[in-house]
C-alpha cells in the first residue's frame, strides 16, 4: 500500500446526467493540498460551499448515499468516491454546478479514466492510515445484514450478497489488492436494479436520469410485451426493450457473471471512504446497502476520532493508559491543588471516559477535612468526575487548553460511602447528550468496585479570554453561568 498521500495531478472534467435526479451537471477533478481531504464544492451555489466527505455529513442514503451541509448537497457520492479511494487519492477536489455528479455508465470506470487522465501526484505528507486492532461489527438483524472489520497490514474486502430471489440468487466476491485488482476487475460493475422495482423507484421521485445504458434490470417477473412498453413510455425510455432469456433485461450482456456482486463491492468502496481515512483492515460484508455501509462507517470512523485525539495529546505510550497526567494537563486548564485526575485509563468519543483519582494523605484538604479524621470532601469528588467528563468535550474541540468548562447544574448527587486517604477513586462517567458546547453526564464514583458517589451534570464550554475564565452567556435557560 502507498506510504504518501497523493493528489490529481490536473484539473479535469466530465458533463452527464445524474442517476436519481436526472439533472445535467459538470463535474471537475481538482487538485487538493496535503491533508485536505476529499470535498465535494457546489460552484452553482453563491460562496461555492464545501461538504467533507464524511459520515458527520450524510444526510439520506435512499438508493444512494446524499451528503450535504446547509442548504448544499450532492446526491449519489459512493461511485466517484469509490474512484478515489480505488485509486489511492487522499486528497482531490470534486467541482459540481448542480446536485448530482453524471452517472457515466453506471460503475466507478468512468471516474477511474478522469483520475488516470489528468495523472496522479504524490505529496509530501504521509497517508494517515487508520489500523484496525480490533473486531468492529455491524448488524441488521431484520435485513440480515452482517459487517465486520478484522485487524490485517493491508486493505481487503469480501462481499456476499443474497436477494431470496431466484433471478439473481446468492453472489459472492473479494479484492485482496486495491493496486492489482481495483481498476480491471471491479471498477467498471455496473449499478442494477430489480424490474419489480422500477416502476416504484420512478414513483419515489428516483431514477429520473436512469436508462438501459447507465443501469442493468435484472428481470424477477414476468410482463407482458404491452405492460413492458406501458412501463418504458412511463419512464421516458425511447429504446425498445424485452425480457429476454438471460434473466437480464434486453439480455444485456454482464461484465461478469456476479456483476452484481463486485458493484456492492464497489458501493462499499465508496461508502467507507466517508470514515475521512485510508483503511488497514479485512472487511467481511453480507448483504451490505447504503443505510448499513454508513453506520458501519460511523462507527469505524469514532475509531479514528479516537486514535487522532489519543495520538495527539499522549506523547508516550504506556501499558493500560489512554491519557497520563501530562496529557490531561494538556487537555484540562485545572493545575495543583485542583488537578483532581490522575490517569484516563478508558476512553470512548462522545461515550464514555473512565478516570482514576489517587488519594493520598498528602492531599491539602485533609488539613482541615477533618483533624484526625480525614474523609475527602464530598465537592471534590464530584469536582474529580466533573473533569473527568470534560475529557468527553474532546472531540470536535479544537485548543481545549484554551477552554474552560463551567457547570450549569448537578443534580440527583447521593454519596454512599466516605473516601478516605489509601483509596482510588475510579470515575465512569458516561455521556447523556450533547449540543454543541453543552453537555450532560452521568457520574460515578468507585472505590474497590463499591459505588461511593454519583451525580447528573450539566456543564458548558467557554472561552478563556486573555488567561481569564469568563463566563458567557450560553442559552435562553441559563442566560449566565455560576
Amino acid at each position: 500500500m502507498l506510504v504518501q498521500q497523493h493528489t490529481i495531478k490536473r484539473p479535469v472534467t466530465m458533463s452527464g446526467v445524474g442517476l436519481h435526479t436526472g439533472v445535467q451537471t459538470t463535474m471537475t477533478f481538482k487538485p487538493a493540498p496535503d491533508n485536505y481531504g476529499i470535498r465535494f464544492r457546489r460552484v452553482d451555489i453563491g460562496g461555492a460551499p464545501e461538504i467533507p466527505a464524511d459520515v458527520d455529513h450524510v444526510i439520506d442514503v435512499a438508493r444512494g448515499t446524499t451528503i450535504g451541509i446547509g442548504d448544499a448537497k450532492v446526491h449519489t457520492v459512493e461511485h466517484v468516491l469509490a474512484a478515489i479511494v480505488g485509486l489511492q487519492l487522499d486528497n482531490i477536489i470534486i467541482e459540481l454546478d448542480n446536485i448530482e455528479p453524471p452517472i457515466g455508465d453506471g460503475s466507478a470506470k468512468p471516474f477511474v479514466d478522469m483520475i488516470l487522465d489528468g495523472g496522479v501526484m504524490e505529496q509530501e505528507s504521509p497517508k494517515d492510515y487508520l489500523i484496525i486492532d480490533q473486531t468492529i461489527q455491524y448488524q441488521h438483524e431484520e435485513n440480515g445484514v452482517h459487517i465486520v472489520a478484522l485487524p490485517t497490514d493491508d486493505f481487503r474486502v469480501t462481499v456476499m450478497i443474497d436477494y431470496n430471489n431466484p433471478a439473481l440468487g446468492s453472489q459472492h466476491t473479494g479484492l485482496f489488492s486495491l493496486e492489482k485488482e481495483f481498476i480491471n476487475e471491479f471498477s467498471s460493475a455496473r449499478t442494477f436494479c430489480f424490474l419489480h422495482e422500477v416502476e416504484m423507484l420512478h414513483d419515489q421521485g428516483l431514477i429520473k436520469g436512469g436508462n438501459l445504458d447507465n443501469a442493468i434490470v435484472i428481470v424477477d417477473r414476468e410482463l407482458p410485451q404491452d405492460n413492458l412498453k406501458k412501463l418504458t413510455r412511463k419512464l421516458g425510455i425511447s429504446q425498445s426493450c424485452i425480457l429476454g432469456n438471460t434473466g437480464v433485461l434486453n439480455n444485456k450482456k454482464l461484465h461478469w457473471r456476479n456483476e452484481p456482486a463486485r458493484h456492492k463491492l464497489v458501493d462499499l468502496i465508496g461508502d467507507l471512504a466517508l470514515i475521512g481515512a485510508p483503511l488497514k483492515a479485512q472487511i467481511l460484508a453480507a448483504r451490505p446497502g447504503h443505510a448499513s455501509n454508513v453506520e458501519f462507517a460511523r462507527r469505524v470512523r469514532k475509531l479514528y476520532q479516537q486514535k487522532k485525539l489519543v495520538r495527539k495529546y499522549q506523547h508516550e505510550r504506556k501499558e493500560g493508559v489512554v491519557f497520563d497526567t501530562n496529557a490531561i494537563q494538556r487537555i484540562l486548564p485545572h493545575r495543583y491543588p485542583f488537578l483532581l485526575v490522575d490517569k484516563i485509563i478508558d476512553f470512548e468519543v462522545d461515550q464514555r471516559v473512565v478516570g482514576v483519582k489517587n488519594v493520598t494523605m498528602n492531599e491539602p484538604f485533609f488539613q482541615g477535612h477533618f483533624p484526625g479524621h480525614p474523609v475527602m470532601p464530598g465537592v471534590l469528588i464530584v469536582e474529580a468526575m466533573a473533569q473527568a467528563g470534560g475529557i468527553l468535550m474532546l472531540n470536535g474541540l479544537e485548543n481545549p487548553g484554551n477552554k474552560v468548562v463551567y457547570f450549569m447544574s448537578i443534580n440527583n448527587v447521593k454519596f454512599r460511602k466516605p473516601v478516605v486517604p489509601g483509596d482510588q477513586l475510579t470515575l465512569d462517567i458516561e455521556m447523556v447528550n450533547k449540543r454543541s458546547k453543552i453537555i450532560q453526564i452521568r457520574g460515578k464514583a468507585y472505590v474497590d468496585g463499591k459505588l461511593v458517589a454519583e451525580g447528573d451534570f450539566a456543564a458548558a464550554v467557554v472561552d478563556r479570554v486573555n488567561g481569564q475564565e469568563e463566563p458567557k452567556p450560553v442559552s435562553a435557560e441559563s442566560p449566565s453561568l455560576p
